[in-house]
């Protein structure tokens, strides 16, 4: 009889103590093949992935696991990725059929989003990139290169900035952490976290138009649901403040591209920064493309680290599979809706025997 099957469906050089985990819950460590990434591939992920018990691996926008997916995986009982992002999945339809879903919102993770979410602000509104670029052009200290004062100050009773999160999870928490120091005003919306999260984070609780309309920098950090898609178009960002910037460090698709290149090219709104697109790679003929210094592009890579990167999240994944396939629940759990039939299905049964 053969052994269960984990399969490593979008590998990522894992390390050798990674797979040693997978190992050890008795099963097979099967890796995934590059090939499948590319168009056409979708078929052969399909005929590798029926039997497995365990999927784990990155984020994949080439291999959603949407319903039909998941389906067609009879003896799936978790996939874990190695990301906080989930958003290639169909979760309520992983709920529906009793699939965990375990994401890995590590330091390394979400504090390194949160890092380049407070580098984005301060390169838009100190004009680092600009200043850059004019001194390299010939230029000194021209009056259109002014930057803007983050913070309160008591000499002439300034008030801060008022910073506006959307989200208010580890990574929204985290940038308010780190800019709190500056002495700014902060406002955040998230109807899904407890009141105490604003004390902590000492943010006041309001809804999204009033982050909208009050904000000077706006920071969305929200998963992409079938809620938050498009959750900033024209309507949102003509509620904004003409002097403000918007930052996306979190997930293509929670904004209108379009209406964000409109926005900024009637100068409707100061500048935005973004790290994450609808499409990637972003496209030539992408309207941001077209805007100049009112924004700032990024790869998709506000958690890129030297000495972190994935690595912390595969361990954290390896160890959610192993629990998952010897029939325990894990800490990182992203649906816990499931769980009820989750513990019917596969609760205290341990898939290697």
């Amino acid at each position: 009889m053969s052994r269960p099957k984990i399969l490593v469906y979008t590998p990522r050089q894992e390390p050798a103590s990674v797979l040693d985990t997978l190992r050890a819950s008795g099963c097979d460590v099967v890796m995934g093949d590059p090939e499948w990434q590319k168009p056409g591939g979708r078929e052969a992920f399909l005929a590798a992935a029926r039997d497995a018990v365990a999927l784990i691996g990155m984020y994949s926008r080439a291999l959603p696991l949407d319903r039909s997916a998941l389906e067609a995986c009879q003896r799936l009982r978790v996939i874990a990725k190695y990301t906080a992002g989930v958003d290639d999945i169909d979760t309520d339809a992983a709920s529906e059929l009793g699939i965990m879903v375990t994401h890995a919102p590590t330091e390394a993770n979400c504090f390194g989003v949160a890092e380049t979410t407070v580098a984005m602000i301060l390169a838009l509104l100190k004009r680092i990139k600009d200043r850059d670029a004019d001194v390299r052009a010939g230029n000194w200290r021209g009056a259109n290169m002014m930057s803007v004062y983050l913070g309160a100050r008591a000499s002439d009773n300034r008030p801060g900035l008022t910073v506006g999160v959307v989200g208010l999870g580890r990574i929204g928490t985290r940038v308010l952490q780190l800019l709190a120091p500056w002495r700014m005003n902060f406002i955040a919306c998230d109807p899904y976290v407890p009141p105490d999260r604003f004390l902590l984070a000492g943010a006041k609780s309001v809804d999204l138009e009033t982050v909208l309309r009050q904000s000077d920098i706006l920071t969305l950090h929200t998963p992409l649901t079938k809620e938050t898609r498009n959750m900033i178009g024209a309507r949102e960002l003509g509620l904004m403040k003409p002097t403000a910037i918007l930052v996306n460090a979190a997930r293509g698709g929670l904004i209108d591209e379009d209406a964000l290149a409109a926005t900024l090219r009637a100068g409707k709104i100061r500048a935005a920064a973004i790290d994450a697109f609808a499409v990637e790679p972003l496209p030539m003929d992408s309207p941001l493309r077209q805007i100049g210094d009112r924004i700032l592009l990024s790869p998709h890579s506000a958690s890129f680290n030297e000495d972190a990167q994935l690595g912390p999240g595969m361990e954290w994944s390896a160890r959610a599979v192993a629990a998952a396939v010897a029939g325990k629940v894990p800490d990182n759990v992203f649906n816990p809706e499931v769980l009820p039939l989750w513990k019917e299905r596969f609760g205290g049964s341990n898939v290697a025997g």
